[in-house]
């Protein structure tokens, strides 16, 4: 059986896909795996990286916001949509596929579009609680779309009855109990942990209103703080924290430009704030972790907002919007939270209920049978 995956652009699209595929590959191991997605997305560094097939076809996305510049991306992004197509139809004649799978990104139009008319089984894979405008055209055509969260299920006018999947997340983050995470960061087990980050690149938004939760941290020593701030707001924030007081061997704030030990500090932390991308919402979820979300105003359809919701809605998290965020609304809301074990509970409980852990399997089994 041959499975192509179609998406990329971001790592929410494509490590879902290299999830799936790597159990399909370990429950079936004669299943050959191939990729198509572009030479620009993060696709074309993590794909290979695993020792898929990788393809490429040049694709991009409209621009909605009416600029001069933006009109002249349009055009080509027009251009793209046509070649991609042709190119698209020209390599799956090639790789001959049983099943083609869309993940999300520019790249899953045209590919899953022209699978669908050449008569191959298809499916798409939506990680939000807001379908992306690719998903939504597909859905009418391929024959399966596998829901991440419930909430997406209305937005969603499909062929066939969505599936709700879940999202696949790595399994190490569920390996590692509270207790041995603490023993290896070496942190006390009567002490609360605050864990913040904004992602990989960083937040300004969060990193700029963490500055007072440190603040507050460095003078009272009340809980742990560890906070990611993401590549491109290091140096800056690490001034400024050192202004504040900050050193590198205080005893309750540590700052690290990126966090590349998660499943420890995730296990070990008490409350997380984080932006509210699928894969963090999920992670969130699985490891029955209570959240502050301050949902990216700045993504298409305004997506971060409804994830954050879909935990607000079950109370397993608090939701600060962007325009409502600075340090003393942060701050507050760090403060009524982490010293409340009876909610921190509650919030638990009601992060793990919402969870769906075994997202790859179900996504497995779906691919299997579309054959």
């Amino acid at each position: 059986m041959h499975i192509v995956f179609a998406g990329g652009g971001t790592a929410g699209h494509i490590n879902p896909a290299i999830a799936v595929a790597g159990y399909l590959k370990q429950i079936n191991p004669d299943c050959k795996i191939s990729f198509i997605g572009t030479k620009r997305g993060m696709e074309s560094r993590l794909v290979p990286l695993e020792g898929y097939d990788f393809y490429t076809i040049d694709v991009a996305g409209f621009q909605r916001k009416l600029t001069l510049k933006n009109i002249g991306r349009n055009i080509s992004a027009a251009y793209k949509a046509v070649t991609s197509s042709f190119a698209s139809k020209k390599l799956l004649k090639k790789l001959q596929p049983d099943v083609v799978v869309g993940t999300g990104g520019y790249v899953c139009g045209p590919v899953l579009r022209t699978a669908a008319k050449m008569g191959i089984k298809t499916a798409v894979h939506e990680a939000n609680a807001y379908p992306g405008m690719t998903i939504k055209m597909l859905a009418p055509l391929v024959d399966c779309v596998m829901i991440a969260m419930e909430d997406a299920v209305k937005n969603v006018n499909a062929k066939n009855p969505p599936v709700i999947t879940g999202n696949p997340i790595r399994q190490s983050l569920t390996a590692i109990s509270k207790s041995e995470a603490r023993k290896r960061l070496g942190i006390p087990e009567d002490k609360k942990v605050l864990l913040s980050f904004g992602g990989s690149l960083g937040a300004r938004a969060i990193n700029n209103a963490v500055l007072t939760v440190i603040e507050y941290g460095l003078k009272n020593k009340e809980f742990i703080h560890i906070h990611g701030t993401g590549k491109s707001g290091y140096t800056d924030f690490l001034t400024k924290a050192t202004e504040l007081g900050y050193t590198e061997d205080n005893g309750c704030v540590k700052i690290l430009e990126y966090i590349d030990n998660m499943d420890e500090m995730m296990a070990a932390a008490d409350v997380v704030i984080s932006r509210a991308g699928a894969m963090s919402v999920n992670e969130l979820q699985v490891c029955g972790k209570p959240s502050i979300l301050i949902p990216s105003p700045y993504v298409a359809e305004n997506h971060q907002f409804h994830n954050a919701m879909s935990l607000k809605r079950v109370n397993a998290a608090e939701l600060i919007e962007e325009k409502d965020l600075n340090g003393e609304s942060l701050l507050t809301a760090v403060k009524e939270l982490i010293f409340d074990d009876a909610r921190l509970s509650e919030m638990s409980k009601a992060a793990k209920d919402s969870a769906i852990t075994d997202a790859h399997k179900r996504i497995a089994e779906i691919i299997l049978n579309l054959k």
